[in-house]
């Protein structure tokens, strides 16, 4: 059975990826260095958080190490589906976090990094959302253009406009 998509994706499947890539590259790019760059006061804030303030100095280096793999992964269209996956892990697990804290946390700042760190909190899951629901459009892009062209390798009569 096929999958039928609005026009536009099918047409732009890879201008959308390498957009979802791109913005995913920015966002983790951005917020990592800044994190890192501004690492005294991102540790401070992580020893007030609840339940991570024990691990505050670890936390402090692993999530823009983390970052900065995502973005490497997306950075190649050979690791580009490792990548989202990747993205969509962080964002997914930086969102329930998020809920977390709006549901149990008393006023606690915001540990992102750059201009991220002004947005609410119930901002902050409203952008999250976007980025996981991007994330898991360009997965689902990712995998119909890989089997478009595993198909497009069988079968040699597939007429161009197929392929894209």
């Amino acid at each position: 059975m096929k999958k039928v998509l609005p026009v536009f994706l099918t047409k732009r499947k890879s201008t959308i990826i390498e957009a979802i890539s791109s913005l995913f590259v920015l966002l983790f790019v951005y917020t990592s260095l800044s994190k890192l760059t501004d690492y005294d006061f991102f540790v401070a804030q992580l020893y007030t958080h609840p339940g991570i303030n024990k691990y505050a100095a670890t936390i402090a280096w692993l999530i823009p190490a983390l970052e900065l793999c995502a973005a490497a992964l997306l950075s190649f269209q050979r690791t580009r589906l490792t990548g989202l996956y990747s993205s969509l892990l962080l964002m997914t697990g930086f969102t329930i976090y998020l809920l977390y804290m709006l549901r149990f946390g008393d006023n606690l700042p915001c540990t992102c990094g750059g201009v991220i760190k002004y947005m609410t909190w119930k901002q902050h899951v409203g952008f999250n959302l976007f980025f996981v629901l991007i994330a898991i459009l360009g997965i689902k892009l990712v995998k119909m253009k890989i089997n478009n062209s595993e198909n497009n390798i069988s079968s040699p009569k597939t007429s161009a406009y197929e392929t894209t």
